[in-house]
């Protein structure tokens, strides 16, 4: 399924995970969302699941007073992210005060998750958001497997029909106007599942089967199985090679190069703003998945892409890489031209394409030379650009 199928066009994608719980079942000084597993907290492996999921437009994460300085560490430089928002006493209020702060539209999506749920796939995502295409209210849930009994006083009593039962996961998944108005009918009461929320307003909510891989971090032994479920894959080294060139076009003050504008008689000539060395380093990164090349995925013909910014196809291509559990390690790249001179701006463009891709600009190689004045850059006609890129993948992908 292509992601970029999941989603109504003119819908917007929220996420909202909610991690403002003290974990009190989990026994430990910490709310279990700030414990780390290889690493890295609880509360990033499932903020990582939606930073790198390309339908998703932003992220609200809801947060317990107090614990500000450990949010922002667990949250350090990913996309997507907006401004915390603090809980409230219930479950239900910490949903209620992020949804609030969202300014949507009715038919807009959201889906709502718990921070501790760092297991959940992206193959799960997308059926949810398949589903939302024509329900207003969609959840992940499991059949229930077990003997289900009731007991009294250590002793048990009747055996439940375990026929029929679920036993309900997250993300949940809404149209904004069906959970923000279930939300605001029931303010006040305690439900701790939003889909009981839109049931009681008699909205119908969809069943998407989930995986038992969805596990909730609740109980100290969770941990070990989480951990067992988030080790690192195997990874193993690719490369990427990219090469773009462009016409010198109309006159104009500047020339868009790695995303910085710089001074010069003439732009260049192409569909979008023809960033030579952004379109080459796109076209590295599809290469490093085998995934077709910046004309495959944005043709020139598509008037959307007229004028556009060249970093919108540069970070829809490490999205891609990112999708396939893909780490970029490092980026070197040659511009080719008489003209202009890149010495004075080389730095201004590392730091531009290191803010675009989301990596160290020290893992980011800007180099340029001229070609001694043979061919067309060096009868000043144009530009070239030519990029590898570095890129550590799992094994299968």
């Amino acid at each position: 399924m292509n992601p970029n199928n999941t989603q109504n066009s003119c819908s917007k994608l929220t996420a909202i995970i909610v991690a403002a719980g003290n974990g009190s079942r989990f026994g430990s000084d910490l709310p279990k969302q700030y414990n780390k597993i290889h690493g890295k907290t609880i509360l990033r492996h499932t903020a990582e699941i939606f930073v790198s999921h390309r339908s998703i437009s932003q992220i609200q994460i809801v947060i317990a007073d107090g614990f500000q300085d450990l949010y922002a560490h667990a949250v350090a430089g990913l996309p997507k992210i907006l401004p915390p928002v603090l809980g409230g006493s219930t479950r239900q209020e910490s949903v209620y005060n992020a949804l609030s702060k969202l300014s949507l539209s009715d038919n807009d999506f959201i889906l709502i998750h718990d921070a501790a749920r760092p297991c959940l796939s992206h193959t799960s995502l997308d059926e949810i958001l398949l589903s939302l295409q024509k329900n207003k209210a969609v959840s992940l849930a499991l059949p229930v497997t077990d003997t289900l009994r009731k007991a009294k006083d250590e002793i048990f009593q009747n055996i439940v029909d375990r026929n029929e039962l679920y036993s309900m996961q997250t993300p949940q998944g809404f149209h904004f106007s069906v959970i923000k108005s279930a939300h605001e009918k029931f303010k006040g009461r305690n439900f701790t599942d939003d889909t009981a929320l839109v049931t009681e307003m008699g909205i119908p909510v969809s069943l998407v089967l989930g995986a038992r891989d969805n596990i909730k971090v609740t109980l100290p032994e969770d941990i070990i199985i989480a951990e067992k479920l988030l080790s690192p894959p195997l990874m193993t080294p690719r490369t990427g090679l990219g090469f773009d060139v462009h016409a010198f076009g109309d006159t104009a003050p500047t020339i868009r190069i790695g995303g910085v504008d710089i001074p010069h008689t003439h732009k260049l000539k192409g569909h979008s703003d023809a960033d030579v060395l952004l379109h080459a380093i796109t076209d590295a990164l599809y290469g490093v998945i085998a995934n077709g090349d910046i004309g495959s995925h944005f043709p020139p013909s598509n008037p959307d892409f007229k004028d556009k910014d060249s970093a919108y196809f540069l970070i829809d291509a490490v999205n891609a890489v990112q999708g396939r559990g893909g780490k970029i390690t490092h980026i070197d790249t040659v511009i080719m031209c008489e003209v202009p001179k890149i010495a004075p701006y080389r730095q201004a463009i590392q730091s531009r394409v290191a803010e675009i891709i989301g990596l160290s600009a020290s893992r980011i190689s800007i180099k340029a030379t001229t070609t001694e004045e043979l061919g067309f850059t060096g009868r000043r006609e144009g530009i070239a650009a030519q990029a590898i890129v570095t890129v550590m993948l799992p094994e299968d992908a």
